[in-house]
């Protein structure tokens, strides 16, 4: 999946749409830790390319809110701690 720029910066209120948006592309996005986040596997994010392309159009830029994207994930329950058996995220309590 090639970044492209849009020229566009996501806003802070888009984050919910944007990450409903990864999920219906069929990638399981999630944060790890408290200070990065993943989009999916690299097959999910593999089939889903031109719908990823087409979220990073829609959203435009979006790595100066990294840290309430990742938030927004935790109070989802959609988070991983680094360790070197992590899981799955649903396997946290919070999960919905």
């Amino acid at each position: 999946m090639a970044k492209r720029e849009s020229g566009r910066l996501m806003l802070e209120s888009e984050i919910p749409a944007f990450v409903d948006a990864v999920i219906e592309a069929g990638c399981d996005i999630c944060a790890i830790g408290h200070d990065s986040y993943v989009l999916g596997d690299l097959e999910e994010m593999d089939a889903a390319t031109d719908e990823l392309d087409r979220i990073n159009e829609v959203f435009g830029d979006r790595d100066f809110l990294l840290l309430e994207i990742v938030a927004y994930l935790r109070s989802l329950g959609r988070y991983l701690e680094p360790s070197p058996s992590p899981g799955h995220w649903s396997d946290n309590s919070k999960a919905h």
